[in-house]
């Protein structure tokens, strides 16, 4: 299991994010650690496991928060469940608030892995996405932390933005490979209704890259990574000297995970309540009354659904075919122990057309994506789930 702090407040608000963030004029910094370690106490009691794989402190910035409140959320961790020493703790972090001595602070208190929103090395580029930092403050923050967390620091950059062409994306890659520790990842950026840059774009005040250049981006910034010696084992994930992402391989392969904090998403089977059935739960998304529902009642569950197992295999499937390994016979038949693999997609039919085409595998290793096909997976994945809906 793998528990997921979120700490939803940024300084400020970038012009194309729609996550659950918060700007506030002030903060009551130890009411808010002190919910979240609450919170993650009564949902692993809730969950019963007896050890854990991974911790990620995502937000918003969590970078922001102080090195004690995420020590004492680690203490927590550690004192509901094991939480070995080899354990993956990772920390997203922008370069502003990422100075040596701050970064310092949180190796002290647990942190073990960097997760750097470098997004650019172009200044115009960081105003454009309404970045607060410069390619100057990215570069000495991503310095900093690979002098602290040596292979295990991560970038992540932004491409298909407005107005960027494959001139401008190669030369800002070739930059950031020059600065890189061994995980990139890359994502292409997502208008999203009601942010800032969303609406520059549909009002006609900034041009929006065409379909063919969005892809030529992409598959030229796989070349480069993969010349570098990168894997590229994800869609939009980079590693190499084997520094993959353990916490986010746990989503891929549709281990559980525990959402804590405002926002917050998970997947697990509470236990502690006499249930066998994986659950999606959604905290509440408001930080003051996320925070009056962990006082009253230790967790601020807003929303819990009861996967079907038909979902649960649409979710191994969407998410196992992320990735280069893709989906395992032993992993699907978790899921599906009457169902094979080889049973759903191996028949006449749509995967059997999609590996005929090169797109998609299925051998003894198990179902998976070609190099191919794993940039055009958007496409494929509709007609694979009608396929597995049908069975």
């Amino acid at each position: 299991l793998a528990p997921c702090p979120q700490w939803p407040y940024c300084r400020q608000r970038c012009s194309y994010c729609s996550f659950n963030t918060y700007v506030v004029p002030a903060l009551d910094e130890a009411a808010v650690g002190a919910c979240l370690v609450r919170e993650a106490r009564t949902l692993l009691r809730l969950s019963q496991v007896q050890s854990i794989t991974s911790v990620f402190f995502g937000g918003g910035t969590p970078s922001l928060a102080s090195p004690r409140t995420i020590a004492a959320v680690l203490e927590a961790v550690a004192g509901a469940v094991h939480l070995p020493t080899s354990a993956e703790v990772t920390l997203e972090a922008n370069p502003t608030s990422a100075s040596t001595s701050h970064l310092a602070g949180f190796r002290t208190a647990g942190v073990n892995r960097l997760s750097i929103g470098v997004q650019s090395l172009d200044d115009a580029e960081l105003r454009l996405l309404g970045r607060e930092h410069t390619a100057a403050e990215a570069r000495g923050a991503v310095e900093a932390a690979r002098g602290l967390f040596p292979g295990r620091t991560s970038l992540d950059l932004i491409f298909g933005l407005p107005g960027q062409n494959q001139g401008t994306w190669t030369r800002g890659l070739e930059a950031a490979l020059e600065l890189c520790d061994d995980h990139v990842s890359l994502y292409q950026l997502m208008l999203e209704r009601g942010t800032a840059l969303a609406s520059q774009v549909w009002g006609g005040a900034l041009p929006a890259p065409s379909q063919d250049l969005l892809a030529d981006m992409y598959q030229a910034a796989r070349a480069m990574l993969v010349a570098a010696g990168f894997r590229h084992y994800e869609v939009s994930n980079f590693a190499r000297k084997g520094a993959l992402s353990t916490h986010n391989l746990s989503y891929w392969r549709a281990e559980q995970y525990i959402g804590v904090g405002p926002g917050a998403h998970g997947r697990f089977v509470p236990r502690g309540e006499g249930s066998c059935s994986r659950e999606a739960r959604v905290q509440t998304l408001e930080p003051n009354a996320w925070m009056r529902e962990v006082q009253s009642r230790g967790h601020g569950t807003r929303r819990r659904v009861v996967l079907s197992p038909l979902e649960q295999l649409e979710e191994v499937l969407a998410l196992g075919l992320r990735t280069d390994e893709g989906i395992t016979h032993k992993r699907w038949g978790h899921f599906s122990p009457n169902l094979s693999l080889e049973a759903v997609f191996g028949a006449l039919g749509e995967a059997k057309d999609l590996q005929e085409q090169g797109w998609l595998v299925l051998d003894s290793s198990g179902l998976r994506c070609t190099w191919e096909g794993l940039a055009l997976l958007d496409s494929l994945l509709p007609d694979l789930l009608c396929q597995l809906q049908r069975c």
